[in-house]
């Protein structure tokens, strides 16, 4: 007996592919040979015997329609070579070809005529557009919003609802919010932040006569402006967040918003929701409350500027500053309870570096910088970590609505994990099913972050964590070890907290917020098991959540997989520069350490540059290395050569592939001819 399905393939770097049939609300996961024409997010059918082999397997609609790439000439043929190494090369339609160039490097968009399939092997495409040459000056941007198909342009409905917003509060906005205008709320960002769409103040208090500290975060109050069912809503849900590259960023709601009105700019009134909080001396918040207000910030500060006055290093500055400092030093003592809380219930806190791409006036790389984190960036984080922690168990106990909900490692991984900490001398407690807590898990880190290879050590635990998602089933969240977590403190760039603002001005007033999602708006989505696992099981079967018919639901996984999509457009166009900057760099020298090794190499991330790279397995050396999952390492069979992580290198760049993201190195090995020749030379300068 067959059983049909039909549903959505969504095919991942690992060989995994899953197929999620939400008529039948189940996925199935399937081995990618059974799909070998099969592209991701292509609908297809199929059928199932009792024994779980697959039959007649059937494309309905393709996912992919255009594609990027370069037009090369092949003998009497032009050749269309994909910018996406998954797409096969497919050949050129003449006819489109009408103005073509001879320059080989030339970038086109165009149109999948044909696909490749068992009948013809090599698909055909019409060129649409010709976007331009790798040498162009935003060239990368423009190549990821065709790719990624990035929503960048607002269109004429949407500016004629802008222009009946005015470009001010009304006085007649300020109807029912508390009036906050003389507290000295600021704003704290990073140098080249251009919105602000958080500010804090702290003064001390009492509460049940003991100490306590009065925070207030105040929010842009985007739901103000923008409404349910409108085209500045729709187009909202339709990008779903913000999308930041080097340079450049696509936002989630026009300027007149983002960078104007929703924006909390020093010096004029903006409207806002505040979280009003309690919090004692130990980091409990004991009380807090939710109103819509007016604020006006006394000053827009950057982070660097704050953490000189915390630290007092900051000898001269201005007048506003110093009457500020007192309400600054208030802010640093409710960090430092709110982050001793953090360390007693367990969170995990990744000391990662996070890195800047300085570019040049042509829009590539000049340097790339760590961005270091300082006490007042962790200082606005655990601000923000309180309001949304309040935010989700007010919602939580009032009303439906999305969280941020951030699941438990898979038992396997962490397994994995355990074993290749314990080769290195590090302790990770699991359970009797393979779990652990966060609490472990801290300790963990805590003595990692006392070894020289911390940082490539920190990253195998971070890639043993599932990643966060937006869901209506609030399962808590595991890495910040809240029992409830949503996201409240970015409206203007995140949808989830503009829907989470409208959820709780609904309490507010003793009503309900009903959702809407227009018709013609694209929904997006990520199958439940790949966002957890991403690992085969042969013609495994299961259930989706009832709950997936749920409004809230739908919107959560459509969220998810923007938000998912704009990263990888994001790394995309920061591997891109990486690549063309590397171009230049082919023949030259550099150390490293060995960031991860894979069975068919050593990733090698460069010194001071942070660029990864591949020496691959064959460039080691004439041994026969072998892979151990386990220990985490390469070793040759007859030489006995370790390459494990954290391992400094020297290494040589060979290739640069930039269609495919890909730098290969090779190790700089020491020639015996050269090492002798230095001997003879320092034998002579002692004979002198």
């Amino acid at each position: 007996m067959l059983n049909k399905y039909s549903g959505k393939i969504y095919k991942y770097k690992d060989g995994s592919a899953v197929l999620v049939d939400n008529q039948k609300q189940i996925e199935i996961s399937i081995p990618s040979k059974e799909l070998l024409y099969v592209w991701n997010s292509d609908v297809i059918n199929l059928q199932i015997d009792e024994h779980g082999k697959i039959h007649n397997v059937e494309i309905e609609t393709r996912g992919i329609t255009h594609i990027i790439g370069r037009v090369e000439h092949d003998r009497s043929k032009w050749v269309f070579i994909p910018e996406d190494s998954k797409i096969p090369q497919m050949y050129v339609n003449q006819k489109s070809l009408d103005n073509i160039k001879s320059d080989n490097k030339q970038i086109a968009y165009a149109k999948i005529t044909s696909y490749p399939s068992s009948f013809d092997k090599v698909g055909t495409v019409d060129i649409q557009e010709w976007l331009g040459d790798f040498d162009n000056s935003g060239i990368e941007i423009e190549m990821a919003v065709k790719k990624y198909n990035l929503p960048f342009e607002f269109s004429k409905a949407i500016e004629k609802e802008l222009e009946k917003i005015p470009n001010i509060p009304q006085k007649k906005d300020y109807k029912d919010r508390v009036d906050l205008t003389d507290i000295a709320f600021v704003t704290i960002d990073g140098e080249d932040a251009r919105d602000f769409d958080d500010a804090v103040y702290c003064e001390p208090c009492e509460y049940e006569n003991l100490k306590a500290h009065r925070l207030l975060v105040a929010i842009a109050d985007v739901s103000h402006y923008v409404k349910p069912k409108t085209e500045l809503d729709k187009e909202a849900i339709n990008r779903a967040t913000s999308v930041y590259f080097p340079r450049k960023v696509i936002p989630m709601l026009p300027e007149k918003l983002s960078n104007g009105l929703c924006s909390l700019n020093p010096n004029v009134d903006r409207l806002c929701m505040v979280c009003d909080m309690v919090i004692d001396n130990e980091g409990n918040i004991k009380a807090y409350q939710f109103y819509n207000a007016v604020i006006h910030s006394k000053a827009r500060l950057t982070y660097n500027i704050v953490a000189e006055i915390l630290q007092k290093y900051s000898k001269k500055r201005p007048k506003k500053l110093i009457d500020l400092e007192k309400d600054l030093l208030n802010l640093y003592d409710v960090f430092k309870t709110l982050f001793q809380a953090r360390e007693q219930r367990g969170a995990i806190d990744f000391d990662t570096t996070e890195t800047q791409i300085v570019c040049l006036e042509n829009g590539k790389i000049d340097k790339i910088i760590p961005r270091i984190r300082n006490d007042a960036h962790k200082l606005i984080e655990e601000c923000m970590l309180a309001a949304n922690v309040c935010a989700s168990e007010f919602i939580a106990d009032n009303h439906e609505g999305l969280f941020r909900i951030h699941a438990k490692p898979n038992p396997e991984k962490l397994a994995v994990l355990q074993q290749s900490l314990q080769i290195l001398g590090i302790d990770l407690y699991l359970d009797k099913n393979k779990e652990t807590s966060t609490k472990n898990i801290a300790q963990a880190l805590h003595k990692i972050q006392q070894r020289p290879d911390s940082k490539v050590l920190q990253n195998l635990v971070l890639r043993t964590m599932q990643q966060a998602v937006y869901d209506n089933n609030n399962i808590g969240h595991y890495g910040l070890a809240y029992k409830a977590y949503t996201h409240f403190t970015s409206p203007i760039r995140r949808y989830p907290d503009l829907l989470v603002h409208r959820v709780i001005k609904a309490i507010l007033i003793n009503t309900t917020y009903n959702p809407n999602i227009p018709k013609d708006i694209e929904i997006h989505s990520l199958p439940t098991k790949a966002l957890q696992t991403h690992n085969i099981i042969n013609n495994n079967i299961q259930p989706l959540a009832k709950a997936n018919k749920n409004i809230w639901a739908t919107l959560g996984k459509h969220c998810s997989a923007l938000e998912r999509r704009a990263d990888e457009a994001s790394r995309d166009v920061e591997s891109w520069l990486k690549c063309y900057y590397m171009q230049t760099k082919i023949g030259y020298n550099f150390t490293g350490f060995v960031a991860a090794v894979v069975p068919f190499g050593l990733f090698v991330q460069l010194d001071d540059l942070y660029i990864d790279g591949l020496v691959h397995v064959s460039d080691l050396g004439k041994d026969y290395f072998i892979y151990d999952d386990k220990k985490q390492e390469m070793y040759g069979k007859q030489s006995h050569k370790v390459y494990k992580i954290g391992d400094k290198l020297d290494i040589k760049v060979i290739k640069v592939d930039i269609s495919a993201r890909k730098i290969d190195f090779a190790l700089i090995k020491e020639e015996k001819s050269s090492h002798n020749d230095n001997n003879q030379s320092s034998r002579r300068r002692r004979r002198k």
